[in-house]
């Protein structure tokens, strides 16, 4: 394959990089120069698919100077994102008895109010629908911050301070945190920690108060450990679910057979969601090191080498999924891996599976004439590398 610039904060880029994730396919895993770091990018389905479980090759503990994770949202402590077995077998098992498929089910009615809610506020007068700013932002922060026992009246604050982590938590590993960031670190990091202690002298019915109660004198979550896995929760939760619903209700405006099938059928959404999540999926990529110096899938890769496995990249990959850059809501099989798999798939999937569903299903009753108000204007993205979620998306109703 013929070496090509790699910039994953190009504008253009941004808008579509499914162009270049075709080039990258068209050999085995390449090295590039990302930043000031040398990084191996993986884009075949077969390749992503293998190495995803490849936990002897391959580490999820970020290997990066002590001082860049130290001033990271989780201060260095492991966390499910960042740890290996037997750490990572550990605090997985202990947080799921919490995260439970029963609490998860028990949030849909406060879901659809909450969804209801927010679209009451969109004036029919106006015929206007900002999709990020009215719905695919406020509504996973509220019901992850509900379950968190976070205040409505910080809702906005967190929000912002998770903008600015993902924001500033980018690929470049050799470049220095943006100030905000910083901020939004030790903001976030002091709040929970205060809200930590209060759990423990006056427990609630909430997430955090479940995990503070839980005993387990063998394998007990540290101190550090609870704190980042809060402060996980909370950025995993709510930005991986506002890109889902930005990125699902845009491609479905985009494909206007596809729109008018699930309206006609809200039955095909379970099967709409997945196909979404192939689509354009929320997680463009997700890291690992290598161990040791390794040939990875054909590619000879140092130790200690970044890893990027691009989830977008191979659930485009014709070699798996025929016609690929189509969207067919009723795509059989689908196999995508926009949530990975193995011991590090997404914990929080079920959540984020039912409030686009709810959110999606809800925007398309309400609304039987939407459309883009401009549907030539290129649409901008924000965040990290790893999430590409639209900043805008402006749409009329009727």
């Amino acid at each position: 394959m013929a070496e090509f610039s790699f910039n994953p904060w190009n504008p253009e880029f941004r808008a579509n990089p499914y162009p270049t994730y075709a080039r990258l396919r068209q050999g085995p895993p390449a090295l590039l120069n990302l930043g000031t770091a040398q990084v191996a990018f993986v884009a075949r389905y077969e390749d992503v698919d293998a190495l995803l479980d490849d936990t002897e090759r391959l580490s999820n503990v970020r290997m990066l100077p002590a001082q860049m994770l130290s001033a990271g949202p989780f201060a260095g402590a492991p966390t499910m994102l960042t740890s290996d077995p037997p750490d990572h077998t550990r605090l997985r098992r202990l947080v799921s008895r919490d995260f439970t498929p029963k609490r998860i089910r028990d949030l849909e009615p406060q879901i659809r109010t909450l969804t209801g809610e927010l679209l009451d506020k969109i004036s029919p007068r106006k015929g206007e629908f900002e999709v990020m700013a009215q719905l695919a932002i406020p509504l996973p922060v509220m019901v992850i911050a509900n379950m968190l026992g976070i205040e409505p009246e910080n809702y906005e604050t967190f929000k912002r301070w998770s903008d600015a982590i993902v924001s500033g938590n980018n690929p470049n590993v050799g470049g220095t945190a943006p100030a905000e960031f910083r901020h939004a670190v030790a903001s976030m990091r002091g709040y929970f920690t205060a809200e930590i202690e209060k759990r423990r002298r006056r427990p609630g019915d909430d997430l955090v108060s479940a995990l503070v109660a839980a005993h387990d004198d063998a394998e007990a979550l540290s101190e550090e450990e609870l704190l980042a896995f809060v402060v996980l929760l909370l950025l995993a939760g709510n930005e991986t679910t506002t890109t889902l619903i930005g990125n699902g209700l845009l491609a479905l405006v985009r494909n206007r057979d596809q729109l008018e099938r699930l309206r006609a059928e809200p039955a095909l959404m379970p099967k709409a969601i997945e196909e979404l999540l192939r689509y354009d999926g929320p997680v463009q990529a997700v890291l690992r090191f290598t161990k040791q110096d390794t040939n990875l899938r054909g590619t000879d890769v140092p130790a200690k080498t970044a890893v990027f496995l691009a989830l977008a990249a191979a659930n485009r990959d014709p070699a798996q999924f025929p016609n690929p850059d189509t969207l067919d809501l009723e795509r059989t099989p689908n196999d995508h891996v926009a949530f990975g798999h193995g011991i590090h798939f997404c914990l929080g999937a079920p959540l984020a599976r039912l409030e686009a569903s709810i959110a999606i299903g809800a925007v398309l009753e309400r609304f039987p004439h939407l459309r883009l108000a401009e549907p030539t204007k290129r649409i901008e993205y924000r965040g990290s590398f790893a999430l590409r979620s639209p900043d805008a998306i402006q749409m009329l109703t009727s």
